[in-house]
């Protein structure tokens, strides 16, 4: 059964200052199915962020219909949660807190709260650090502590634009086994927006690559990989074929914006 539906969406920009409308997204059609982990890739400006978007009830469709366990999407809602690239932490708030606060929107009793954010600080690897504020925290745990938020609400699909574009590779590396690892225990439903094909590669089961804009899908592409997933898995000839496939795909998207 498919968890998440995209029928013809669709979505265009009205022009600036008078201008012609600007084409985002041609028709697509996209059919998740509970549990997997789907990867979005494209150059830069093709759609992706905007596509994430829309499922996530954060931008109205043009054309098109989001369908989550068969009922539409219209507004955000806790049924999804959103990790963002900039860290989107409440700064007046601890680590326990922001996790805690949509426990706390929806009226949890503070002790089942407590049970909750104490369960999501360890499975993020924050166990010590849930009295301090974000801004004593390095990026990597700025980003653990938004997943940890949005995994609190136990929503039934999670959207990440870009997470980990503004950590170092080190950093980077380790949040993706980080967060496969949580994946692989708790089987959550996810799209996962990202431009690194290495990325792409190794955190999904399957690669959806998009066009130069006006974005629409190129290719759906299976990731055959084995779990547990490690970093040495990048070596590996499977992983490479694969690298020089995508590569490729994405090269001719990257040519025909640069010919525009």
């Amino acid at each position: 059964m498919n968890k998440l539906l995209i029928e013809g969406v669709s979505r265009t920009f009205a022009g600036v200052r008078g201008g012609q409308p600007v084409k985002a997204l041609m028709p697509i059609d996209l059919a998740v199915a509970a549990n997997d982990f789907i990867t979005i890739l494209g150059p830069s400006g093709c759609g992706k962020s905007t596509l994430l978007r829309i499922v996530a009830g954060l931008e109205a469709s043009s054309e098109g219909r989001v369908l989550l366990d068969g009922k539409a999407v219209t507004r955000p809602g806790p049924d999804r949660g959103m990790v963002f690239q900039s860290y989107t932490l409440f700064p007046w708030l601890t680590v326990a807190q922001n996790i805690a606060f949509g426990l706390r929107e929806r009226g949890m009793p503070e002790k089942e709260r407590d049970g909750v954010v104490a369960s999501y600080v360890n499975l993020v690897g924050l166990k010590g650090f849930e009295n301090h504020w974000p801004k004593q925290l390095s990026g990597g745990m700025q980003q653990r502590t938004a997943i940890a938020r949005a995994l609190a609400n136990d929503p039934e699909i999670l959207l990440l634009d870009e997470p980990f574009g503004a950590l170092d590779n080190q950093t980077r590396g380790l949040m993706q086994e980080l967060l496969l690892g949580i994946w692989e225990r708790r089987q959550k439903t996810v799209l996962f927006v990202t431009h690194d094909i290495e990325e792409a590669i190794f955190m999904a089961s399957r690669v959806i690559v998009m066009t130069a804009r006006p974005g629409r899908i190129k290719s759906d592409v299976a990731i055959d990989l084995p779990h547990p997933r490690h970093y040495t898995l990048k070596t590996s000839p499977e992983f490479s074929a694969l690298k020089a496939r995508l590569t490729e795909d994405i090269r001719v998207e990257a040519m025909r914006t640069a010919q525009a």
